[in-house]
């Protein structure tokens, strides 16, 4: 019984926000292949990678988190911290008030296409809706 109590209580905090968090309501954002829970307040935000992934590593899953925050927030991502599981940011909204109110998710595609820049360049794409 204990075990189970235990192993409840642990899945259940796996998208719990940080304290600062708390009471933030998410906006769930989805960019390929990374799903995030973004929460902002203030000028600080947080995004929860909230699936499961093959040995995920911050090289690759940072860029997906700075994507979700700047779509959510509508501000710059200015500095980024964590771990590929919680990711916390410092936005610069450029001294304008509170963000904008967000659409409740997103749904965003990552294209990549031939670039003129010589063998082996590449162009990144990245196309977002609301959903």
């Amino acid at each position: 019984m204990r075990i189970v109590l235990c192993l409840t209580l642990l899945l259940a905090a796996c998208n719990t926000p940080s304290p600062g968090f708390r009471g933030v309501v998410p906006v769930r954002v989805t960019v390929a292949p990374s799903v995030f829970d973004v929460r902002i307040k203030g000028a600080q935000a947080e995004a929860i990678r909230i699936n499961s992934e093959y040995a995920p590593r911050m090289g690759p899953v940072g860029p997906r988190a700075v994507i979700a925050i700047e779509q959510v927030s509508g501000c710059k991502v200015r500095r980024l911290g964590g771990d590929q599981a919680m990711i916390r940011a410092a936005l610069d909204c450029g001294g304008h008030g509170a963000p904008p109110p967000a659409p409740p998710s997103y749904s965003c595609a990552v294209l990549t296409r031939p670039a003129s820049g010589g063998p082996g360049a590449r162009i990144r794409d990245i196309i977002c809706d609301p959903v």
